[in-house]
């Protein structure tokens, strides 16, 4: 069993920067792939970002690229959404989950992540 809880959301201006963090129990949290996820009003989940085990590779989407770095310490079994140059449509609650193969990816369509956490508030006001 998993347990992951975000921190580091809050109210900050459009153009400002947050770093979401999630802290990850258990000790396999090295061997697990990480994404984040986002859900705003009214929309579906949304793929953010993803790394993989190592922290080798990673995956961002679109409307992030360039903007969101993602990063692990598997020593401190927590993983790192930082959050810059942030937009009125980034407001959403972030969610990190595990992924057991290790293997990070683009999160689209249908996937089973079994590890979830409880999410954490950003609103950009404009």
């Amino acid at each position: 069993q998993v347990q992951l809880v975000e921190s580091g959301g809050g109210l900050v201006q459009a153009g400002g920067s947050l770093r979401l963090s999630c802290a990850a129990s258990g000790r396999i949290f090295s061997s697990y792939a990480m994404g984040w996820f986002r859900q705003s009003p009214g929309k579906g989940r949304e793929f953010v970002a993803s790394i993989n085990w190592s922290g080798g590779a990673t995956y961002y989407a679109e409307s992030v690229k360039g903007r969101f770095t993602i990063s692990r310490d598997n020593v401190k079994s927590t993983v790192y959404l930082q959050m810059n140059s942030l937009k009125p449509e980034d407001t959403a609650i972030y969610s990190c989950a595990a992924d057991t193969s290790g293997l990070a990816k683009i999160y689209s369509g249908s996937y089973y992540l079994p590890y979830w956490g409880q999410g954490t508030q950003v609103t950009v006001s404009s």
